[in-house]
């Protein structure tokens, strides 16, 4: 087999995201009541954490069959806060065998590298092969793997949703938010739209800046997906049963809705 026989064969594996966890909230967090651990993307011959919240490692290393880290070949970060980037220092010292092997890359906002909010080691930059800054609204390279930012958010921190394009197809991941009108077209042709929705209700504090499930509700209504999958919950998502409430959500919209379970593997094709 060619060189390229080989890229090409690696190419055309199955894509698929595996949800190592679904907890949002910090009681949730800290309790473990559902793990905080990110998602695993495997697509277009490329493997991508995202969001690798506390527990990752372990979730990677647990995981059936096991994720082997040193293949890992970039982490994503939409965003600084600990529930999202909690092991990305130790993903980076692990895939690079502690800096003894120059691999991988890092694609972030801006705080997430530079200034008081920054949450990666500087000692650790120097381990990847590159680090790229993200933008709002900009479109990515990464061999095969295809995608792009959405508007900012509306988020405490910098933070960005990603769309992949997976053999046409894309893939929307709703990063943390508050509702705002311009989310719609930000992910308007999304055929797998993933939602992180902390409440069930919405918030008395009307400066937490999250989606809550009447959000969920308005996004997949007007985006119409293939198929919505909701993640990211709190407690009294958890309370509320979140499998109830996309039955629900699906009976209502006629949309396939999911409420995603630790271990959950989307296939996309």
């Amino acid at each position: 087999m060619t060189q390229g026989q080989k890229k090409s064969q690696e190419v055309e594996t199955q894509s698929f995201l595996k949800f190592l966890g679904t907890a949002g909230a910090r009681f949730v967090v800290a309790r473990q009541l559902r793990s905080s651990a990110g998602l695993y993307l495997e697509a277009m011959g490329k493997k991508v954490i995202i969001d690798p919240g506390p527990g990752t490692l372990v979730r990677l290393n647990a995981a059936k069959p096991r994720i082997d880290v040193e293949r890992i070949d970039a982490l994503i970060l939409t965003h600084g806060h600990i529930d999202h980037a909690n092991d990305a220092n130790i993903l980076i010292d692990a895939l690079t065998q502690g800096g003894l092997k120059r691999r991988g890359w890092l694609f972030a906002p801006r705080e997430c590298l530079e200034g008081e909010k920054a949450v990666i080691f500087n000692y650790l930059k120097g381990y990847l092969e590159k680090i790229v800054s993200l933008e709002p609204e900009t479109e990515y390279n990464f061999g095969s793997l295809r995608w792009r930012t959405s508007h900012r958010h509306q988020h405490p921190v910098e933070t960005y949703g990603l769309i992949f394009d997976i053999k046409g197809k894309k893939l929307a991941i709703v990063a943390d938010t508050k509702f705002f009108p311009a989310l719609v077209d930000s992910y308007r042709q999304a055929y797998w739209l993933i939602l992180n929705v902390v409440r069930d209700s919405p918030f008395e504090d009307p400066l937490i800046q999250h989606l809550v499930l009447d959000d969920a509700r308005l996004l997949i209504k007007e985006i119409k997906p293939r198929m919505a999958i909701l993640t990211h919950f709190g407690l009294t998502m958890l309370r509320a049963k979140p499998w109830e409430l996309a039955r629900k959500l699906e009976d209502e919209l006629g949309i396939e809705v999911v409420a995603a379970t630790d271990g959950y593997t989307l296939i996309l094709e």
